[in-house]
């Protein structure tokens, strides 16, 4: 798995410090408050997770790192997979959610409830701790809702919160299903500060409005002063958002997203963007992240610090053998270590997927193959020629290899050993040029 320390040993007072150094605190309640609680006995503290899709990305993945932080630190993380909230979704910042059935929001609740245990530690002093809404909220009818809860929250209050009041001041406005989603969570706060004595709440900045509902509530009916922690929210260096409602989702269920996808997603993160991503994304110590940030300044060709990074959230998230793999395929493709042969066909075609080219109705497709086809006419077809006299004289001056074994005749025709896992054939012009094709 990806390296991770105790936070002591990265030179910091505290994990409030360590975590405010990484960048993952954007704004809290008070800090001095929030200081004392870390720097005390072990506390339970919790984040929800809301299964609104069959699988958590990398927005999520910034609470489950901060979560992880905490649980190295000593404390008691819960994990709360909304079974009731999913059903109602939280207020997005234009137009309302798709309402999914129970059927579907109980089986993603499944899925993300392994994906999160994938990060949290699941055994030991201080295991993370797996909770439903749905458990306590289910049993709760509306009278009851309305008169233990709802007379707490104030409406005033509740749309002034950022959210409600940009969709309050937009054309679609919003369903009062969305808006009464702050009272939920509000009372999750509340009912884990009841049965846990959990006294901090984790979150994204935009969801702040929902975070501090629970603390309010709380506040207002055990008279007691609870936290609440936010992360930013991360972005390229472009400013433009790393989540699944920008339509670029990177999910970590390796069958939304490949554990090579997901790999070059972070191999290819510009240098501008190495420092916090190092510092949010992986558990590295504080003088290595600034000896590769140094590093990226100094000999930027190396790309050292994305290496190191593609590894570190890779296996965090996958594992060290997937992580193998994928960077085992992506060396092979370009003839710099191991067999195309070897690499399983899934990782293969993920890691083919790039190259496929645009048909005539404007649809990514595989270029097609068949065994007796000659290599300059597949090579045309999969892009990397204009033309079959191009190939031909790039054949003849041997920078054509197919499968990374150079071409030696341009007459050469494709045979059935060509098409790797009898499906897929590479073809490579020079060093860094790639097509693929797929047997038709």
């Amino acid at each position: 798995m990806a390296h991770v320390i105790d936070f002591k040993d990265a030179g910091f007072d505290s994990v409030l410090d360590e975590l405010e150094w990484r960048g993952l605190i954007s704004q809290s309640t008070d800090r001095d408050r929030l200081a004392q609680t870390l720097s005390g006995d072990p506390i339970y503290y919790y984040c929800g997770f809301d299964p609104t899709a069959p699988s958590l990305h990398i927005g999520n993945l910034v609470q489950l790192i901060i979560m992880r932080h905490l649980q190295e630190a000593g404390h008691h993380p819960i994990a709360l997979v909304g079974g009731a909230t999913g059903l109602i979704g939280d207020p997005r910042q234009s137009g309302e959610r798709i309402l999914n059935p129970k059927d579907v929001v109980e089986q993603w609740c499944e899925r993300l409830r392994i994906q999160i245990g994938d990060i949290l530690v699941q055994e030991g002093e201080n295991p993370v701790t797996f909770v439903s809404n749905y458990d306590w909220t289910a049993t709760m009818n509306v009278l009851d809702f309305l008169r233990d809860v709802g007379k707490n929250f104030r409406v005033g209050t509740m749309i002034s919160k950022d959210i409600v009041a940009r969709r309050l001041n937009s054309e679609e406005g919003i369903s009062f299903t969305e808006f009464s989603y702050q009272v939920l969570q509000g009372n999750d706060y509340l009912h884990l500060y009841d049965h846990f004595n959990c006294v901090l709440e984790l979150g994204g900045s935009d969801q702040w409005g929902n975070l501090t509902s629970g603390l309010d509530l709380i506040h207002k009916v055990r008279g007691v002063n609870v936290n609440v922690m936010a992360s930013p929210i991360i972005t390229d260096a472009n400013g433009k958002k790393f989540g699944k409602s920008e339509g670029n989702a990177v999910w970590l269920d390796p069958n939304m997203l490949s554990v090579y996808k997901f790999y070059q997603f972070w191999l290819n993160r510009p240098d501008v963007e190495m420092a916090s991503l190092l510092k949010a994304f992986t558990f590295l110590p504080k003088a290595e992240i600034e000896r590769l940030i140094d590093a990226t300044d100094t000999n930027p060709g190396a790309r050292e610090a994305q290496r190191v990074l593609a590894w570190e959230v890779t296996s965090l998230v996958h594992g060290d053998d997937a992580t193998r793999k994928a960077i085992d395929a992506s060396a092979s493709l370009f003839g710099r270590g191991g067999e195309l042969a070897d690499i399983d066909i899934d990782t293969l075609e993920a890691a083919l997927d790039g190259l496929k080219i645009e048909d005539e109705n404007g649809n990514k497709v595989f270029a097609v193959a068949v065994p007796g086809d000659r290599i300059s006419e597949a090579g045309v077809r999969a892009g990397l020629f204009k033309s079959i006299s191009e190939a031909r004289k790039t054949i003849k001056s041997g920078g054509v290899y197919i499968n990374n074994i150079r071409v030696e005749d341009d007459e050469q025709l494709l045979a059935d050993p060509d098409f790797l896992k009898g499906r897929f054939v590479v073809l490579r012009r020079g060093k860094k040029a790639l097509g693929a094709l797929v047997r038709g």
